[in-house]
Formats: structure tokens, C-alpha cells, sequence
């Protein structure tokens, strides 16, 4: 499988540590409900999961905001709960509701069942990422992704998005055995999963762990991290085309747990806003010529919602809070990839997202020059 030449690899230089000329910038649901024309192909794709298994219009949408915004990378358009969905699950999503699973996971006989699915089921999510890698012709690299084995859980558990986890957690504090059996097949699901991604074409791979902040202390490290571990030991570490695949781990609350995930076998680590990038490069991003992991993140979303010059001014505070990148070519050290601290909302108005890349790209630069 070949592909064309990469023209802009800014991104995944900052993934590997390595000098940039700015710092790169993607952002969390790039491709998604804030853009009109999204919209539309949704409307013709007639559901979100029409949308997302249609090889085609998973490649228009994910191409979208390419043509709007002189983002640094694409990320595959579809959804974490697509393996639960291939074990048998039945995802849905209804129309102003989150997604819906028809079977949980809540007793010793659903737990039994369970199984790394075939990933021929998931054929639709490789044959997209191969689509828009052809589709991208160089342009910027792909990002593939997966849910964490604790977040697929959580939906597996409650069927559904949860506001207080109680279905989840009771089973993990009540039956601590079927909770490590239902992680142990995420887990091993999650990384062929991304193994998949990875011959398919995708250039860097992420795993989202959108709910590992809502565990306690210890839980986390138990339920969460330790199985975060179990996949990023099974990953392929080479793409396609020959080239490393940077690995990036993103834990949504795990800003007080960045001490444990600094030894995680991952090239960068995703923040939310409620982490400073400055302590967090002093605990994770090492020195110059020293190991250490990249930085992602971690600008509120909400940000997006103030008028441009304040999404400006929010957006130097972001970069000069992680301080000046290093610029020696000859070597590696601490890195920024300029990002949201969770996914984009629905309601963000384009042209502060304009506005946001603009002086991420010039802001940064300016930075390199001091």
C-alpha cells in the first residue's frame, strides 16, 4: 500500500520530540457538528451512523475542516464505541441523545459472552482510514483512535453516557473480578483495533480516556491505566509506509496522575484545561536531549464561545504557559501540540476557530524567535 509523500509533518515531529517551526494544531471533533456543511452530509447520510460506516462521506467529513482551517493534522472521523458495537452491543444514537447501547454488561453471563470482536465487522472504519489517507495525498498526517478499555466499559455498563458512573462503579467495587474481565477483552480489542488503524494507513494513534477522571485514586491506576498500559504494549510501532506511529494517550481528569503516566510506552500525553502545561512539562516533558513525552492540549473549549480577540488572547496564554518549545534540529526535547482540552462543541462559531489557528500558528512562531 503507498501513499503519497507527506508534506506537512509538523505535527508528528512534535509527537516524536523533535524541533518544529511552530506548533502544530488539531483539535478534538475537528470534523464534526460545529461546521455547516458537516451538517449537510449528515443530513444526506440520514444518521450519524449512516455517516460514519459510508466510506465516502466518512472521507468528506473528515476533510472538511482541512478546507477551512490550515489545521496540522486530520483525525479519522468515527466513533469510540464502534468495538462494543462489533461485540454484538446494538449502538444507536437518537436524535438529540447521546449513544444508546440495546444490550449491557452488568452480570456474570454478559461478561462471559464477551469476546474480541472480528475485525472484519469493523471493515467500514479501516476502508475509511485508507479513503482519506489517499484522499489527504500528503497534505498533513492522519490521526487513527480508539476508546480506552475503561471509558468502552463505562458505556458498556450503563448503556449509555452517565452523570454519576453508578452502574459502573458498583460493578467495579462489588464484582472487581468481572470489571478486569470485561477490561482484559477492551483491551485486547482496543489493540487490534488500532493495529488495524495502523496497516490501514493511519500515521499516529490515539486512545481517548474520556472517562478515566471520574475514578478514585488507586481505582484509576487499577482500572484505567494499567490497561491503557496492556494495549500501548501490543501496538505496532511502524506504519505502512515505514515510519513510527506516535502513540498519544489522553485522560480527561488525569492531570493529577501525570507522576504514574510518565512512564507509560507512549510518545504524548493529552491535557485538559484544568492542567498548567508548564508543571506538566516540568513533571513529564524532560530536557533537551533527555527523554520525556510531547505535550497535547488543553485550551477550554468554552474558550471558543468569547469573541476572537479573546479567543486570541486565550490562546497565547495556552502557549506561553507551556514556555518556548526547544529549537535544536539536532535533537530531541520538550514539544507542544496545540489543542482543545476536550472535544469541540456543536455550538463553536467557525470563525473563532479561525481565529484560534491563526494565532496558534503566528503566536507560536513569534515565540521560537525570542
Amino acid at each position: 500500500m503507498s501513499f503519497a509523500p507527506l508534506q506537512n509533518d509538523t505535527f508528528l515531529r512534535a509527537c516524536r520530540r523533535q524541533a518544529t517551526d511552530y506548533t502544530p494544531l488539531w483539535l478534538m471533533r475537528q470534523a464534526g457538528r460545529y461546521l455547516p456543511e458537516y451538517k449537510a452530509t449528515r443530513t444526506q447520510a440520514g444518521s450519524f451512523m449512516g455517516l460514519a460506516t459510508n466510506v465516502d462521506y466518512a472521507t468528506e467529513v473528515t476533510l472538511q475542516p482541512l478546507e477551512r482551517f490550515p489545521l496540522d493534522a486530520a483525525i479519522l472521523f468515527s466513533d469510540i464505541l464502534t468495538i462494543p458495537d462489533a461485540m454484538g452491543l446494538g449502538l444507536s444514537f437518537e436524535a438529540g441523545e447521546g449513544p444508546r447501547f440495546a444490550k449491557v454488561v452488568r452480570d456474570e453471563a454478559a461478561v462471559a459472552e464477551l469476546a474480541v470482536p472480528d475485525m472484519d465487522k469493523l471493515s467500514y472504519v479501516f476502508n475509511a482510514v485508507t479513503s482519506i489517507r489517499r484522499a489527504l495525498n500528503g497534505r498533513v498526517p492522519l490521526i487513527g483512535f480508539s476508546g480506552s478499555p475503561w471509558t468502552l466499559a463505562c458505556y458498556m455498563v450503563e448503556g449509555q453516557g452517565s452523570s454519576d458512573y453508578r452502574l459502573v462503579k458498583s460493578l467495579m467495587y462489588a464484582r472487581p473480578d468481572l470489571m478486569h474481565r470485561i477490561l482484559s477483552v477492551n483491551a485486547d480489542s482496543v489493540a487490534a483495533y488500532l493495529n488495524a488503524q495502523i496497516d490501514a494507513g493511519a500515521q499516529a494513534v490515539m486512545i481517548f480516556d474520556s472517562w478515566g477522571g471520574v475514578l478514585a485514586d488507586g481505582c484509576f491506576q487499577e482500572f484505567s491505566l494499567a490497561y491503557t498500559h496492556r494495549v500501548l504494549a501490543q501496538l505496532k510501532r511502524t506504519g505502512v509506509d515505514g515510519t513510527d506511529v506516535p502513540r498519544i494517550v489522553f485522560t480527561k481528569g488525569g492531570g493529577i496522575w501525570l507522576p504514574e503516566m510518565k512512564d507509560l510506552d507512549c510518545e504524548v500525553l493529552g491535557l485538559d484545561w484544568t492542567a498548567h502545561l508548564g508543571k506538566a512539562r516540568a513533571i513529564v516533558g524532560g530536557d533537551v536531549g533527555g527523554p520525556g513525552k510531547a505535550l497535547q492540549g488543553n485550551i477550554d473549549p468554552n474558550v471558543l464561545f468569547a469573541p476572537p480577540e479573546q479567543v486570541a488572547a486565550q490562546a497565547r496564554a495556552v502557549l506561553d504557559s507551556f514556555g518556548a518549545p526547544h529549537t535544536d534540529r539536532s535533537t530531541t526535547g520538550p514539544t507542544h501540540i496545540f489543542n482543545l482540552g476536550h472535544g469541540i462543541s456543536q455550538f463553536t462559531p467557525p470563525e473563532h476557530v479561525a481565529a484560534l489557528v491563526e494565532t496558534v500558528h503566528s503566536h507560536s512562531r513569534a515565540l521560537r524567535q525570542r
